[in-house]
């Protein structure tokens, strides 16, 4: 089994402790914000799905505190991910590429205008994000445009910690453990939550039909 699939392997082994994670993070009061990021960190660069930590943010720290969290620890894992395939595997790449004119026009393409085609990848659920992570790191987008570009998991982030935040105050009302107000806000945050699905969707429908005007492919 090569390095790629120990990381897919130790990832999915990992996402079993999420919960636990969360709990943990809960009670460590003002230090808990910079576990979940170095956390969110190493499990960007292990491979574990970055849904489910964006879940449990949402749950703990609500939706603005959890999407900012979010965002810094997965551009510091997104940014590790990619050196570590840079540097260990981009010259087996090339040589593969080599033999292969088409792939090799792709990654031409990506070398040219990374910046554009970084951020549709980014928009689009369609690409998992840790996995994207190394295997952009095989191609020849700089540095620089790749982590520019990932601002486009915004939306996506936004979308799942409100997830986790609707969750988590479900979980209380159902606990007993509510605040008198706790379904008005409940109301509130479905409301927003339908919102914010409804503008996701357009937004990777448009990147979608972006991305495959940009690489020359039929969009879906």
């Amino acid at each position: 089994m090569g390095v790629a699939g120990l990381l897919l392997v130790g990832g999915r082994q990992l996402a079993g402790v999420i919960p636990a994670f969360a709990e943990a993070v809960r009670g460590l009061g003002v230090l808990g914000p910079v576990v979940f990021i170095l956390g969110y960190a190493l499990g960007t660069v292990a491979l574990v799905p970055g849904a489910l930590l964006t879940l449990a943010a949402g749950a703990v720290f609500g939706v603005t505190w959890g999407t900012i969290y979010v965002a810094a620890g997965a551009t510091m894992g997104m940014a590790g991910a990619f050196l570590i395939s840079r540097h260990l595997a981009r010259d087996a790449a090339s040589r593969r590429l080599a033999g292969r004119p088409g792939l090799a026009a792709i990654d031409e393409a990506i070398g040219r205008e990374g910046l554009k085609i970084v951020f549709l990848l980014r928009l689009s659920p369609a690409f998992p994000f840790s996995v994207m992570n190394y295997a952009l790191g095989l191609t020849r987008v700089r540095f620089r445009d790749y982590l520019l570009a990932s601002v486009g998991i915004l939306p996506g982030t936004v979308l799942y910690t409100y997830a986790g935040r609707v969750a988590g105050d479900l979980a209380m009302i159902a606990a007993g453990d509510a605040p008198v107000d706790a379904t008005g806000n409940l109301v509130l945050l479905g409301v927003g939550f339908a919102a914010t699905i409804l503008v996701t969707v357009v937004l990777t429908r448009t990147a979608r039909r972006a991305l495959a005007t940009s690489t020359g492919a039929h969009p879906a």
